[in-house]
């Protein structure tokens, strides 16, 4: 799975990931990240959600990151704003008030480029990356956030019964990413009505990581 996989996904509009409301367990579990108004929520592989519109409706300031540049310029015509651009290293930032998206590979993103990070929101990032790839992703969120906990959304079905993304992570997967170094709080916990895509059952989760 590499770039072209999801700016073709992009380009052929091929995103049922993509909701028009804001994530519920964003709603229901956003106070766990003991956040106050103007803290910096870091949002990875963000796509055009509207989980971004959200966070800036709470007060919150959002920085985030995605591949597809197609899906930043569809973010910030759904927000109404004209964004700033930039280059940031090997980045292509867009910018408006409260808002920093930076365009391109996650991996390539700096901590100094990316900012003060005081919270972490994984909606579709984790879920999204193939098992050799997870680990990589998860050690460079903690370079970037070392300090910041994150609200974590997973998906558990049987994997065998379907290809992902989103891709099943159990609680033994989310350990071995975090555990050595985190707290980890399982918030809610909810079946998917209809399944994934009506291809099986599978249970919806949200879980608090929590730097020790």
């Amino acid at each position: 799975m590499d770039a072209d996989f999801w700016i073709e996904r992009w380009a052929s509009n091929n995103i049922a990931f993509h909701n028009e409301e804001a994530n519920a367990f964003l709603v229901r579990h956003v106070d766990s990240l003991g956040l106050s108004a103007g803290d910096r929520v870091f949002v990875p592989l963000c796509g055009k959600t509207r989980d971004i519109a959200w966070l800036l409706a709470q007060g919150y300031r959002v920085a985030g990151v995605e591949l597809v540049r197609d899906a930043v310029e569809q973010l910030f015509a759904d927000l109404g704003v004209a964004p700033a651009r930039s280059a940031e290293g090997a980045m292509e930032r867009f910018s408006a008030k409260g808002l920093d998206i930076f365009v391109g590979d996650i991996f390539d993103l700096s901590a100094g480029s990316a900012g003060p990070v005081d919270a972490v929101y994984d909606r579709a990032a984790l879920v999204a990356l193939p098992a050799e790839m997870r680990t990589r992703y998860t050690r460079r969120l903690l370079e970037l956030a070392p300090s910041a906990p994150q609200l974590l959304v997973t998906y558990v079905y049987d994997q065998s019964l379907k290809a992902g993304p989103p891709f099943s992570i159990d609680k033994s997967e989310v350990a071995s990413h975090y555990d050595a170094s985190h707290d980890l709080t399982l918030l809610d916990s909810e079946p998917m009505e209809g399944g994934l895509d009506g291809a099986c059952d599978a249970v919806r989760e949200a879980w608090l990581i929590t730097p020790r």
